[in-house]
């Protein structure tokens, strides 16, 4: 029984919120954060990658930089740029790409249903990872960037999201990549009860993208709270900023294999290996982009070969990580035949999300890499399998498109 609550989000003036909603902070390296900041000086990303306004010199992680985040976010909410709404409210977030559209819910989610499982993760987080925003956090007094999650869908959440759509939207924006934003607010007491009721019938929540800024904002309550130890559980470091997707309107799109060379085998000899495992059809300059579970493209020298699985290595008694796409292709290839063994740590495989399509993974084939694999996509439905069942994902598994905008809502603790 989720506890999903409206909240008092801090959000830019009507008019800037195009230029102030940025993409997640860990989509850039420092080179690219700065350049991004420099075309745009409002935009978002210079809170959440306060390095961006040092010189290189200047440690990423120095205090300076988490203190900067916390000046430059508070002075755009002295001089107007950012509002704080007045009463608590729940946003309804549409994503357009390429005429398909998702859309969810802004909110709060309890820090207590993250603890008891009620929000239920499929991957384990880096402490080093952690510690960068768990410091933004703390020291900006605000969480910046929404935790993507997914809920099973819910009719009556359906319906008070239709009905605030048929109204005029707070804001409605293409950004530079194409992707079209719209927000519209509910701040109806009847709507607002309803929703957070339904959310409390809807069942178990997911962390669908976000892992390590959820983990970094529950640490961050936990902090507080021993530094309260009245606290009540009302207090706003209690939950965490997200935006809430039904399944039906996911899409989860390939996340892809390159490795650096054939183990010291030879093309022929990596052929047979392959063969052993998987039926093999060489398709040439044909792309094989997979068209169901258990089929992989590959990709070598100028080549594409469509790879099956011989026999069915998954069989119901398995755990469900070990059913998926990406677990296969890992059992059954790159760690017999390639030798990786981890391929969190190894550094002769690297992934690339399905957004930049199967002409990457000939051009690292061509520059880089010695083989590529396209993977068929994981399915939401085996995204919740493997977390109700308590498990984890294998790395990389899952790539969401489109990525959700920071700067839009702002939830201060």
């Amino acid at each position: 029984m989720a506890d999903i609550r409206p909240f008092k989000a801090i959000r830019p003036q009507k008019g800037l919120e195009q230029r102030i909603a940025a993409l997640p902070y860990d989509v850039y390296n420092r080179e690219e954060a700065k350049q991004e900041v420099e075309k745009e000086p409002l935009s978002f990303l210079r809170i959440d990658r306060a390095e961006t306004q040092f010189t290189d010199d200047v440690d990423a992680y120095a205090d300076i930089v988490y203190e900067k985040a916390h000046d430059l976010l508070w002075e755009m909410i002295e001089n107007g740029e950012m509002e704080e709404e007045e009463a608590e409210c729940y946003y309804v977030y549409e994503l357009v790409m390429d005429g398909r559209s998702q859309t969810g819910i802004a909110a709060c989610a309890s820090v207590d249903d993250y603890l008891h499982g009620e929000i239920k993760k499929h991957e384990n987080t880096r402490e080093e990872k952690e510690l960068d925003r768990i410091r933004h956090v703390d020291i900006c007094q605000a969480q910046t960037g929404p935790i993507f999650l997914a809920y099973r869908s819910h009719p009556a959440i359906c319906e008070e999201t239709r009905k605030a759509k048929a109204k005029e939207p707070l804001y409605d924006f293409a950004a530079s990549d194409g992707i079209v934003h719209r927000v519209w607010k509910i701040d109806d007491a009847g709507a607002v009860e309803r929703i957070k009721q339904a959310f409390r019938e809807a069942g178990n929540i997911y962390i669908a993208d976000g892992h390590h800024r959820c983990a970094s904002a529950v640490k961050v309550s936990l902090k507080r709270r021993d530094a309260n130890p009245g606290y009540t559980g009302e207090e706003e470091f209690n939950y965490f900023l997200s935006v809430l997707f039904p399944d039906d309107q996911l899409m989860i799109m390939d996340y892809n294999r390159v490795v650096k060379d054939l183990n010291g085998l030879s093309e022929e000899e990596f052929l047979g290996r392959v063969a052993e495992t998987f039926f093999v059809e060489k398709m040439g300059r044909q792309p094989c982009r997979p068209k169901e579970k258990g089929c992989f493209g590959m990709y070598l020298q100028n080549s594409w070969y469509c790879l099956k699985e011989k026999e069915r290595a998954r069989s119901g008694s398995m755990q469900p990580e070990k059913m998926l796409d990406v677990a296969v292709l890992q059992d059954m290839l790159l760690e017999p035949v390639l030798g990786i063994k981890n391929p969190k740590t190894d550094k002769r495989i690297d992934f690339v999300g399905g957004i930049r399509g199967l002409e990457e993974l000939e051009r690292r084939v061509h520059t880089d890499a010695a083989v590529a694999f396209a993977m068929y996509p994981t399915s939401i439905s085996e995204l919740f399998a493997v977390a109700d069942a308590g498990r984890l994902m294998p790395p990389k598994s899952t790539w969401f498109e489109p990525k959700l905008r920071s700067g839009l809502f702002v939830h201060k603790i």
